[in-house]
């Protein structure tokens, strides 16, 4: 496997099935989002933002071809620079995800939005992950982390997450063919047991706390403007004489 721990596997009939529903639901997100600039971090071999219409769009990779290549905990983008950042499977296959977060709260804009993807440890995915040895190809070498503990991550960064899905509850068989056998598990799952789903897609909004500015309360009484007539007349009469 290579560093990233998933690239080797996406093309087996496991990491088609996922990336499949991933990039679906990803589409669906990116499609209505606008601004100038737009960064797909990691999975550089697949374009996450092709249904996207921000003009910029970029590939950010540690390795590999890619637009930009760069390590994901200090990114070479100014501050508040980008309006759009999809993340597959990153922050589970690297060591500070912490700090990938960071970096990524820093370079949006205020409202830009972030697409975060990856796998579901409370799911028979994480089971499998927690079963492996490592000998299969499956991408079992990552940390996987919780939809609660990404949204806590999130919103200590006064990140507001929109929305999310769960999808893939087919068990991670290793032949196309017992994929689609257990096709009828999608429907089901969706309905009976959806947070069980084998990977998750969370939408995420960088919100900015703005400034009140309290203004001191004055106790000048105002004077009557029938008053200011009347001082006001009694000047010019005395003027005229």
């Amino acid at each position: 496997m290579s560093n990233h721990g998933i690239d080797d596997w996406l093309d087996t009939p496991q990491g088609r099935y996922v990336m499949a529903w991933e990039q679906d639901k990803i589409d669906a997100v990116v499609v209505d989002l606008f601004g100038y600039n737009a960064l797909q971090l990691g999975l550089p071999q697949l374009d996450l933002l092709a249904h996207n219409r921000i003009p910029l769009r970029q590939t950010v990779s540690e390795s590999g071809i890619a637009n930009v290549r760069c390590d994901f905990h200090e990114l070479p983008f100014a501050a508040n620079s980008v309006d759009l950042i999809v993340m597959p499977h990153v922050l589970e296959f690297h060591e500070d995800p912490h700090q990938i977060l960071r970096e990524v709260e820093r370079v949006l804009i205020p409202d830009g939005q972030l697409v975060i993807t990856g796998f579901n440890p409370i799911s028979l995915w994480g089971l499998r992950q927690r079963l492996s040895r490592g000998h299969d190809g499956f991408p079992s070498n990552g940390h996987y982390l919780s939809v609660l503990r990404l949204k806590d991550w999130l919103q200590l960064l006064s990140f507001e997450v929109e929305r999310g899905n769960f999808g893939c509850y087919v068990p991670p068989c290793h032949s196309r063919r017992w994929l689609r056998r257990w096709h009828f598990m999608e429907s089901a799952g969706d309905r009976w047991w959806s947070f069980a789903g084998g990977v998750y897609l969370l939408r995420a909004v960088k919100r900015v706390r703005g400034m009140r500015l309290i203004m001191p309360t004055w106790n000048q009484k105002k004077v009557p403007q029938k008053a200011l007539t009347t001082v006001t007349q009694k000047e010019t009469n005395q003027r005229e004489q």
